[in-house]
């Protein structure tokens, strides 16, 4: 098992990325490598008890910044804890990389230096939404603004090994997120996805209308990546919003501190169905390896979820799952 965390990446690195690969070692019993500025890294690991053989620190001088553009970053800064680690996870099926770094240089390096899956059009970024009784996939949620029709099906086919292997459950349920809920709405490239869609062999369950996404039954929802990232930031805006505006509510009175600390800890348990440090990252799917994209604001809590996430991810051969699923598919619709 190859997990390699990018020590560097993100608003609170290193002290946060190494206190969560710290907490991942000691609570999961794994090996990892930590890639970064080794003088830096070696401090900032001074300060915890950890079996020393589990954490290998991978030098790499530079950093790329989230206001650098990303290809030309990936190409001109070899010596990046980014560029460093997908160079080192290069032929090895069984590595992932986390990174709580720029989105952009994470998935233009993903493309460079570790290439697409054979049959894969456009690799695509996957976020676990909250809704009742679990969680629903987004996919795509922000890697591809431009879509056609087919990339949409493959989206599907993503999610659904993604599904099936990390989150455990057979056939998932997928849906469309539309305008509404008849065949016949949306935009001429939606409507030729739905088609495709319903004849994939897939579980497809139709369209979804956005407000029925917190409740609805399918456990994937697809899209292209510019209508996932408008779903995706509006849903972590409006819960924070809600959340603040209960909090303000009770605060208001006395009645209301009163009732608030009977339900104190339901609203806890409430609060944490929108928390994105519980799944800790995106994965970005269709690559040849496996890569999670972290919150660019990322504690030590998510970057250990995402350690955890990068463990299923592995043990359950995502890659070879989704190699063999592409592979399958295409022969199916020669």
């Amino acid at each position: 098992m190859n997990i390699f965390v990018d020590a560097m990446g993100g608003d609170n690195a290193p002290r946060e990325i190494v206190k969560g690969a710290v907490d991942a070692v000691l609570e999961y019993n794994i090996a990892l490598t930590l890639v970064g500025q080794e003088e830096v890294v070696r401090k900032e690991l001074s300060q915890y008890t950890y079996p020393t053989e589990s954490i290998r620190v991978l030098n790499a001088d530079e950093v790329i910044g989230f206001d650098e553009e990303p290809v030309r970053a990936i190409r001109r800064k070899e010596n990046s804890s980014l560029v460093v680690a997908l160079d080192a996870m290069k032929g090895s099926p069984d590595s992932v990389l986390i990174s709580a770094g720029s989105t952009g240089a994470l998935l233009a390096g993903g493309l460079l230096k570790l290439g697409r899956i054979k049959g894969i059009k456009r690799p695509a970024l996957a976020s676990a939404i909250p809704k009742e009784n679990g969680v629903t996939l987004l996919i795509d949620m922000g890697a591809n603004a431009d879509c056609k029709a087919d990339y949409l099906e493959q989206f599907a086919l993503l999610g659904h090994v993604y599904y099936q292997s990390v989150l455990g459950k057979e056939n998932p349920k997928i849906g469309l997120i539309n305008i509404g809920a008849e065949e016949e709405k949306g935009s001429m490239m939606v409507k030729e996805a739905y088609q495709l869609l319903k004849h994939s062999g897939l579980n497809f369950i139709g369209n979804v209308e956005p407000r029925d996404i917190p409740t609805t039954e399918a456990d994937i929802l697809v899209c292209d990546g510019f209508t996932g990232n408008v779903v995706l930031k509006l849903l972590e805006g409006l819960s924070s919003y809600l959340m603040s505006g209960i909090k303000t509510a009770i605060m208001g009175s006395v009645k209301g501190k009163l009732g608030g600390a009977l339900i104190k800890d339901d609203l806890r348990s409430f609060k944490k169905q929108f928390d994105a440090d519980e799944q800790g990252g995106a994965p970005f799917l269709g690559v040849k390896g496996g890569i999670i994209k972290a919150h660019g604001s990322s504690n030590a809590y998510a970057i250990k979820n995402a350690i955890r996430q990068s463990i299923k991810y592995i043990e359950n051969g995502v890659l070879e799952k989704t190699t063999a699923a592409i592979k399958e598919h295409a022969e199916r619709g020669e």
